[in-house]
């Protein structure tokens, strides 16, 4: 009699049911995680903390109202285009390539009208750009 050996099958590890498991566990994850979201941020801006420039190079001075008004050098500008803007900024600059604009905005100005500003600013060939806050116990800088 002729007994054939059996053959030692080796243990296979099957992975499919280990994957089905991580992936119920991912989407469990993706679905219970909270995400911050930017708009339901509460922030308060203007305010710094901040050493005074001792130095003052040539200064052009912008104001943002809250109502999206300019004015460059407390002249008030018609208009608020930002071609305008940067008319008026070129003039006020009267060839000093390196004036600093000192941007003034009101806490509660637009973001767009600041943004404006600053590309009025690119437009009328000034690049140094600041931005005037005041300290926590009130003082402009």
């Amino acid at each position: 009699m002729k007994f054939s050996r059996r053959r030692i099958e080796e243990p296979e590890i099957n992975l499919i049911p280990f994957i089905d498991v991580l992936l119920v566990v991912l989407i469990f994850l993706m679905l219970s995680t909270t995400y911050s979201r930017f708009t339901e941020l509460q922030i308060n801006l203007p305010a710094a903390d901040a050493e005074k420039m001792r130095e003052r190079p040539f200064e052009v001075i912008v104001a943002v109202a809250a109502d999206g008004r300019y004015s460059v050098n407390r002249k008030a500008v018609d208009g608020r285009s930002v071609d305008l803007l940067a008319t008026e900024l070129m003039a006020a600059a009267s060839g000093h390539a390196d004036a600093m604009v000192i941007i003034s905005a009101d806490a509660m100005t637009a973001h767009q009208a600041v943004i404006n500003v600053l590309d009025a600013a690119r437009r009328a060939g000034l690049v140094r750009l600041t931005f005037a806050a005041q300290t926590a116990g009130g003082t402009a800088r």
